[in-house]
């Protein structure tokens, strides 16, 4: 593991990029203290939130619907 401080990162940013491609690991220091793990970009396939693993919805599944919730707000005869 590479340890650089900022002020060599930000001069030779584009060597540390190429060196972390090719699978070395680079950790940025402040002070001597770790501060950020430069790592390859991944693309995430992850979907996250509510309903993620559902498929779309079906329109057909809300046919009737405003007229019963009309019907709950304004009488049965909305």
């Amino acid at each position: 593991m590479t340890q650089v401080n900022v002020h060599e990162a930000k001069s030779q940013l584009s060597a540390l990029i190429a060196r972390v491609l090719a699978g070395e690991e680079v950790t940025i220091a402040r002070a001597g203290m770790p501060v950020v793990d430069l790592v390859p970009h991944r693309e995430l396939t992850i979907v996250y939130g509510l309903g993620a693993a559902e498929p779309a919805h079906d329109p057909a599944l809300f046919d009737g619907v405003d007229a019963e919730v009309a019907g709950m707000f304004y009488g049965a005869d909305a």
